[in-house]
């Protein structure tokens, strides 16, 4: 079995391959366990820290087709394509955001019916496919409404992924990922980014900026459920999904003043009182257009996971990133 990871470099792809590497396999195209021979991490920068002769490391422009040719063959099997430009990237910069999320989606997908193997292809969305007027809790049959770029370009990966494999030139699954957090090392562009910075920062001893109101709802699943989801997702058999392969995970509904108190809670008012206060209006508009909750009847009945609170999002970060100590 031969793995291609698109976004290898970052947090998830990196995670990903490495607990593949420890769990040694995933599902065929016929849902057999099968030992994972070869895992290509393709991304703009090269991963690091990887001493496993599984791992093959490629460094390139995603939506190059000579690039994408080189990295998935037939004798690729699955695919986890999680390389994106974020939220607020891709609507400052509309080229590059439609080159990376839609067209290279288009590119990986055309691959891979050229290559005639049929995949699995492990496609993440973003609960940004929804804006505008929702109800208070999103159902799995709600109308797609995207309210920027990115989520606009996310809902045309989701259709493609769809018929692609209504085809029959892949067995496809789009998973619409809430906000994972809590993220390690330096912020990103994502309009989300704050999520995971108002509470690393402090945990590290440094002030953080909140740009958004303490009730600003938050849909969030942390790295490790992150991970089991995806990997959960890929070898779920694809007629569990029935007629539309895009599916909403199951996430932790709550706001960022429960976020704050939770943080007081697991580390102390010291550590949260390291959070300023200071909105931003462009964060805003793009946060506000998001879901805060959702009815995951239809993941929930394919058995993926959520986290219980966000104490044990933090309590999770602090073990796996800090070793266990919070900074002073």
């Amino acid at each position: 079995m031969e793995v291609l990871i698109t976004g290898g470099a970052g947090l998830l792809g990196a995670r990903l391959a490495r607990q593949l590497l420890e769990r040694g396999t995933l599902a065929n195209a016929q849902g057999q366990q099968t030992p994972i021979s070869r895992i290509t991490l393709l991304d703009v920068v090269p991963a690091k820290g990887f001493s496993d002769d599984r791992i093959h490391v490629v460094t390139g422009d995603i939506a190059d087709p000579a690039t994408i040719a080189g990295v998935l063959t037939p004798q690729t099997g699955s695919v986890f394509h999680l390389a994106a430009i974020v939220s607020s990237h891709a609507e400052a910069e509309f080229d590059l955001g439609m080159r990376i999320n839609f067209d290279a989606t288009r590119l990986i997908l055309e691959r891979a019916r050229q290559n005639g193997n049929k995949p699995r292809v492990v496609f993440t969305s973003s609960v940004a496919v929804f804006g505008g007027e929702l109800p208070a809790q999103v159902p799995d049959n709600q109308v797609l409404t995207p309210q920027s770029s990115y989520g606009t370009q996310k809902v045309m990966g989701e259709l493609l992924v769809n018929d692609y494999s209504r085809k029959g030139f892949i067995d496809g699954r789009a998973l619409r990922m809430p906000t994972v957090c809590v993220r390690p090392g330096a912020p990103n562009k994502a309009a989300s980014s704050f999520a995971s910075g108002i509470i690393r920062e402090p945990l590290n001893g440094i002030e953080a900026v909140c740009p958004v109101a303490p009730d600003t709802p938050m849909w969030l699943l942390s790295p490790r459920y992150a991970i089991n989801s995806l990997i959960h997702g890929h070898d779920i058999d694809g007629s569990a999904f029935g007629s539309s392969r895009a599916l909403s995970l199951p996430g932790l509904a709550t706001n960022v003043k429960e976020m704050v108190a939770a943080l007081d809670r697991v580390a102390g008012s010291k550590v949260a009182g390291r959070i300023r206060w200071e909105q931003d209006p462009a964060i805003i508009r793009i946060v506000n257009s998001w879901p805060g909750d959702f009815i995951t009847n239809r993941g929930d009945a394919m058995g993926f996971q959520r986290d219980a609170d966000f104490d044990s999002i933090i309590r999770s970060y602090i073990e796996d990133e800090l070793g266990g100590r919070i900074a002073a």
